[in-house]
């Protein structure tokens, strides 16, 4: 793609320059970018609606978990005119993520891009379909980096990390719709408004598309599971000299069967490291619990009553 020239009249230099690259951005990156209308599984009810991006000529679309919540599929609309049903191939609501497939060929696919690239303060465009409004552009900055956002499924909660926000208006329906930097690389789908001139999106990068590549493969995203709950807690002075960090996760509760149970762990443990990697906060434990993890022994560095203890832990798999 050839990026815009941009104008020479110093006087009109600052706008003319950035409305070129909005209008090219949303000239090259529009045509992928389709209306979803979704329906309640069983039945031909509206169950929602938002936005996707055509990540592949082959009909595979990009959107947000919680725009097709409770739903197998719906109608896709693209802004040449063209309607076609879709499916959801796979939902991922831990990562607020799903990728449907579109009964359509030569589709346009976005190129994506690498959010951990972003810098704040950085031109970023959304494009999405607010109150039904197909194509709709706004634009607007980074406002911030390495937010947090909490999703969860009927079993578990997760933090996504490394959130974007950003102040380009994101408005409902426009959810799952991409966040694109000044090359038309997708570099997040928008997920949330946090506030007024707040929104966020859930970044591309290698753990997204990870992520995509399960879902396309398996339908489903795979994570281990430990089975406890906790938050971080300061290391005693001697400890954190001792070991070379400040935190550990505590653990608070226990659940019952659990393979933490099994591993004999208790309330006020603290996790220092798990398979040989430093843990200082929940964070670091749920990088950790990916599907490689399942049922694989790992041995577990633990503080239990200011004294240093290994245990052996085998994640079991989540339950979707």
């Amino acid at each position: 793609m050839t990026e815009p020239a941009l104008g020479s009249d110093r006087g009109e230099e600052a706008l003319d320059a950035y409305s070129q690259v909005v209008t090219w951005v949303a000239r090259v990156l529009s045509p992928a970018v389709a209306n979803l209308r979704v329906s309640r599984r069983g039945g031909h009810r509206l169950a929602g609606a938002g936005s996707g991006v055509v990540i592949a000529p082959d009909g595979y679309v990009l959107t947000s978990a919680h725009v097709v919540a409770a739903s197998s599929g719906g109608i896709a609309s693209f802004p040449d005119g063209r309607e076609c049903r879709v499916e959801v191939v796979g939902s991922d609501p831990l990562s607020d993520l799903a990728l449907l497939r579109a009964d359509a060929a030569d589709l346009v696919p976005a190129a994506l891009g690498d959010a951990s690239t972003l810098r704040v303060g950085q031109l970023v465009v959304a494009i999405g379909n607010p109150h039904g409004f197909a194509g709709s552009v706004t634009a607007g900055v980074v406002s911030a980096l390495g937010r947090s956002l909490v999703t969860g499924s009927r079993s578990a909660s997760r933090v996504v990390e490394n959130v974007i926000q950003t102040d380009a208006a994101l408005n409902p329906g426009s959810s799952g719709g991409p966040l694109a930097d000044g090359r038309a690389r997708v570099v997040g789908i928008t997920t949330a408004v946090a506030g007024v001139g707040l929104g966020l999106a859930v970044p591309v990068n290698e753990t997204t598309r990870r992520i995509v590549a399960a879902l396309m493969h398996e339908g489903r995203v795979r994570r281990a599971y430990l089975g406890i709950a906790g938050g971080p807690r300061p290391l005693s002075p001697r400890l954190a000299t001792a070991l070379g960090r400040t935190s550990a996760v505590e653990v608070v509760e226990v659940v019952a069967g659990s393979p933490a149970a099994e591993a004999g762990l208790r309330p006020e443990d603290l996790i220092v490291a798990l398979d040989g990697a430093p843990v200082a906060d929940v964070n670091d434990l749920q990088r950790l619990m990916t599907a490689e993890a399942i049922g694989r022994p790992l041995a577990a560095m633990i503080v239990r009553e200011g004294e240093l203890m290994e245990a052996e832990i085998v994640p079991a798999e989540l339950a979707p």
